[in-house]
């Protein structure tokens, strides 16, 4: 009898978990043979998504997914310069559809941390209050930029060298020190706005979710403690996408089928890092991926000069 009831209990906990997982995945799946079926996946200025490219975007996703489940870096990250160096996609169009695919990966990811109480609520409000207020300003300037690929690109670069150097030092430097506990945030309600404000800025205007620019700022700037800072940040993007992501869609820059598709992987992803984030050392993947993003940026920026690097 005992044994029945711990078993419906574990089973109860699973599906509290994992539900809106599940929920997402499959309102992604409808989407995307929708999309699909009607013609819709197609974007003009995109390549089209074969099947190779279809298991590609999924495989990309995936990894997204799992480098942030394991060390909190943004799966916009990771797909951005995939799609836009190797499969082709143009700066405006692979910006607005990484945005748009982020938004299932936090709703999912935020509300694995709000039901283990790893995030700060009234952080997240203003972060994201005054955040929705500079990613309409971001997109603005986005829209007025759009069809100056370059300095978008050279933007994209610049934007890159931030989670690129973070990561390389804390790859290298891993130092151990005494780590900040509880569930609150400390610090100013102005300072925390003023944070989000301007990281809803760069993600209106380069298409990041905001995550590598939050998670440094929170840690370092308000000394806030680590598990609640990853939950408050994936919480806070999904406001700062939802409004970005939107506004790229409305604005015909998001290549809706090759999104939905990165976004079914990052959502696995999330879970399976989150599964396996004991079994890796966080300061070497951060080393590995900060080398990977400090190529990207370079990548960027020289082609703005009009130099080509494999």
């Amino acid at each position: 009898m005992t044994e029945r009831v711990t078993e419906s209990v574990d089973i109860a906990s699973v599906l509290k978990t994992y539900a809106p997982t599940i929920v997402l995945l499959a309102v992604i799946v409808g989407l995307t043979a929708w999309s699909f079926s009607t013609g819709m996946s197609a974007k003009e200025g995109a390549p089209a998504v074969t099947l190779m490219v279809a298991v590609l975007l999924v495989v990309v996703g995936l990894a997204a997914g799992m480098l942030g489940g394991i060390i909190g870096a943004g799966g916009c990250s990771v797909m951005l310069p995939i799609l836009h160096f190797y499969l082709g996609y143009p700066v405006p169009i692979a910006i607005g559809t990484t945005l748009f695919a982020v938004i299932f990966t936090a709703i999912s990811g935020g509300y694995g941390h709000l039901i283990r109480k790893n995030l700060d609520v009234k952080t997240t409000l203003w972060l994201g209050g005054f955040g929705i207020i500079g990613v309409v300003i971001g997109s603005y300037v986005f829209n007025l930029l759009s069809d100056q690929t370059a300095l978008l690109g050279l933007i994209l670069g610049i934007a890159f060298l931030l989670p690129a150097v973070r990561m390389i030092f804390e790859g290298v430097a891993h130092r151990k020190k005494s780590q900040p506990e509880g569930n609150v945030i400390p610090g100013s309600e102005g300072r925390k706005g003023l944070l989000g404000f301007v990281v809803g800025i760069l993600t209106g205007l380069v298409g990041l979710g905001g995550g590598y620019a939050l998670v440094p700022g929170l840690i370092y700037l308000f000394n806030a403690p680590v598990y609640v800072t990853m939950g408050t940040s994936l919480a806070t993007i999904i406001p700062l996408a939802v409004v970005g992501g939107g506004i790229k869609l409305a604005e015909g820059y998001v290549a809706i089928g090759a999104a939905l598709l990165l976004a079914a992987g990052t959502i696995v992803g999330a879970q399976l890092g989150a599964a396996v984030i004991k079994k890796f050392h966080p300061a070497t993947l951060k080393l590995i991926f900060g080398v990977y993003f400090l190529y990207v940026s370079v990548k960027f920026i020289l082609a703005y000069f009009g130099i080509a690097i494999f």
